[in-house]
């Protein structure tokens, strides 16, 4: 595969980044099938390895870490997340100093490494200031236990809000980003992609495949059901407008891709990798199988006339379900913080 550099961090990554959501118990329990998995992305040329605290409450770390313990660590960029609850303890979880400088440890304790090459806020925080969260960060990149962090599913107005303190303060700053980006779900084209390119940021897009919508399986006459919808059935209720309107889509899709003789997986990531904002797509293969269906797609390039036929399919900036936009402001869904106390 020919690396790109991911933004302006020097770091050459693979355009497929290996997600590794799906190894261990939300997925693939079987430890040595997913080390396997592992080594093959690794011989396939992918370099660039992500995971995240929360995934099957840190046993994805633990099957990655030990799949490292067999290759030159060196050669990989390992990337992980913190920000999601670890227990029921109130104070695992979110953006604060405590918790960041902790969970770091944690994760560096799972993965059985000395560092971390990215290490990523997984979500917004509205209860901690930006300048705590990027002050922890800082001082772990000067500790040596990270290279440099990011950030996920953030909204545009936060991540220049993040830049703009890391500029003030003296701060490291997020050089890159992992937003929700797929041919269903594009919403990032509006805001995040162009915010991330002004400030150099790198992007690697989660979901890519669109949750497995793009993956082979929906569409006329399939079975039409996926293994995560019982963590998100809002993505996949197939009573909902939304849903039966990205089931028409799909359809449509598999001819476009039919016609310029790629599968529909490949039409998918190759669509994604496309955008000049995009460093590499992260894949999350939970068997072998899924990960070699995958493995093709960097060396698609996709006729501008395909990509035109997807703008018509569905509009840029646009998600089909706006429920595939991976976070929401509490003011959205909370109506007390939209109204005045009653007194």
């Amino acid at each position: 595969m020919k690396n790109r550099t991911l933004g302006r961090t020097g770091i050459k990554v693979s355009p497929l980044c290996l997600g590794a959501m799906m190894l261990g118990a939300w997925g693939n329990p079987d430890h040595d099938d997913a080390i396997r998995i592992i080594h093959r992305a690794l011989d396939a040329g992918i370099n660039f390895i992500d995971t995240a605290d929360v995934y099957s409450g840190g046993e994805s770390e633990v099957i990655v870490g030990e799949a490292l313990a067999a290759v030159d660590r060196s050669r990989v960029v390992l990337a992980t997340k913190v920000h999601a609850p670890m227990g029921d303890d109130p104070n695992a979880q979110g953006n604060s100093r405590r918790w960041i400088i902790a969970e770091c440890d944690n994760s560096l304790r799972r993965l059985s490494v000395d560092y971390i090459d990215l290490y990523q806020v997984h979500r917004p925080d509205e209860t901690v200031d930006v300048d705590e969260t990027l002050g922890a960060l800082s001082d772990l990149v000067h500790a040596g236990k990270i290279r440099s962090f990011g950030s996920s599913t953030f909204p545009a107005e936060q991540i220049v809000e993040a830049q703009w303190v890391a500029e003030r303060r003296g701060r490291e700053r997020f050089m890159t980003e992992q937003p929700p980006y797929s041919i269903l779900v594009r919403g990032i084209e509006r805001d995040v992609l162009p915010v991330a390119q002004s400030y150099g940021m790198g992007v690697i897009p989660w979901s890519p495949l669109a949750g497995g919508w793009l993956a082979g399986k929906f569409g006329e006459g399939k079975e039409n059901t996926s293994r995560r919808a019982a963590m998100v059935p809002g993505r996949y209720d197939l009573s909902t407008p939304e849903n039966q309107r990205k089931l028409a889509i799909v359809t449509e899709l598999a001819s476009v891709a039919e016609e310029a003789g790629v599968t529909i997986i490949e039409l998918g990531l190759s669509f994604v990798l496309e955008h000049p904002a995009v460093s590499a797509a992260i894949i999350g293969p939970r068997t072998m199988e899924q990960l070699e269906s995958q493995l093709s797609a960097p060396e698609v390039r996709l006729d501008p006339a395909v990509l035109d036929r997807i703008d018509e399919i569905v509009a840029p900036g646009t998600n089909v379900n706006p429920e595939d936009a991976g976070w929401s402001p509490s003011v959205l869904a909370n109506p007390r913080l939209r109204r005045r106390p009653r007194r």
